[in-house]
């Protein structure tokens, strides 16, 4: 017998982490491997794919509105490097 797997995202703290876990869902953010640190991966149907979901999944008791607010927010304070990890010219 064929059997699936329910997808539930984890239980998240804060709509900051909720929004977090949007963006590398959608595969608009990564993880440097090393360090830890979130890196945007500039791919704009990413972003879109996490504005899509945000909007239309929005954490409980957050308007559609708000939430691509914060995704937006956190897509802001996540540079495309990791400042741990040497820069080619190092």
């Amino acid at each position: 017998m064929l059997m699936t797997k329910d997808r539930q995202r984890p239980a998240i703290r804060t709509l900051r982490g909720w929004a977090i876990s949007i963006l590398q869902e959608a595969g608009a953010i990564r993880e440097c491997e090393e360090h830890g640190w979130m890196q945007d991966r500039a791919d704009p149907h990413a972003r879109d794919r996490a504005f899509d979901i945000a909007r239309r999944n929005p954490p409980p008791g957050i308007s559609p509105e708000a939430a691509v607010a914060e995704v937006r927010d956190v897509l802001e304070s996540i540079g495309d490097s990791c400042p741990e990890c040497p820069t080619e010219s190092d």
